[in-house]
């Protein structure tokens, strides 16, 4: 059963991620050289075994637990 895909842009705001997280997201996932191997690695595979509405799907969840969650 195809479904429609989980639209990512547009529609009323639920979570503002600013500029600034957003490269430091990037940074983390593409340069950090603690984090950036294990942040690919799991993207590989996640990309690999998900849709691209389970994507976003876990992508919605993790921000919003993050979100509801104390920092660590």
């Amino acid at each position: 059963m195809v479904h429609d895909p989980i639209p990512l842009l547009g529609g009323k705001s639920v979570h503002c991620i600013n500029e600034q997280q957003m490269a430091e997201a990037h940074r983390l996932a593409e340069e950090d050289p603690g984090s950036s191997e294990r942040i690919q690695a799991r993207l590989q595979k996640l990309e690999s075994e998900l849709s691209r509405n389970e994507l976003a799907a876990l992508a919605f969840v993790i921000i919003h637990r993050l979100k509801n969650s104390s920092p660590l």
